[in-house]
């Protein structure tokens, strides 16, 4: 039965398999933020030495480029796992929101909006899915929910 302020479907014979599987959405959303960056941590850990990552990092100004090469490379692939998986979901959340932020700030915002042009969009996207993952939590279908545990 509907509730009174629920929107009528527009095609309610789904009514069914909306309700099954919604559950799942949240798994998905957070499942797809991190196996999406896996890939590109993976292609910086086998492709691109901190040596030649770290300089990035130092032309904008921020100390301890080399440092900060290892926890993007952490972030993106490690941390990025364990989004998709939902271990430590908080923490992974917050790991890869602030390398989002600071991706969009010092590294993309001068080209513009758009992925197409070297644009903040995907980092900007990344960033705003990691704060409402860490205000979320693992969710039902998450490590963290079978341990027992939430950080």
């Amino acid at each position: 039965m509907a509730l009174q302020n629920e929107p009528k479907l527009v095609f309610p014979a789904l009514a069914g398999f909306y309700r099954r599987f919604s559950s799942y959405s949240y798994a998905l959303i957070r499942f797809a933020t991190g196996a999406i960056l896996v890939p590109h941590g993976v292609q910086k850990i086998l492709n691109t030495p901190i040596s030649k990552f770290a300089p990035n990092i130092a032309a904008k100004g921020l100390p301890f480029p080399e440092l900060l090469a290892y926890l993007t490379y952490f972030a993106e692939s490690v941390a990025a796992v364990c989004l998709a998986i939902g271990l430590f979901t908080r923490i992974a959340a917050a790991i890869i929101g602030i390398e989002m932020l600071v991706i969009v700030l010092l590294f993309q915002w001068q080209f513009g909006y758009f992925w197409t042009v070297r644009g903040y969009e995907f980092a900007l996207l990344w960033l705003l899915l990691c704060i409402a993952i860490f205000f979320k939590g693992g969710g039902r279908y998450s490590i963290d929910r079978l341990i027992g545990k939430e950080f």
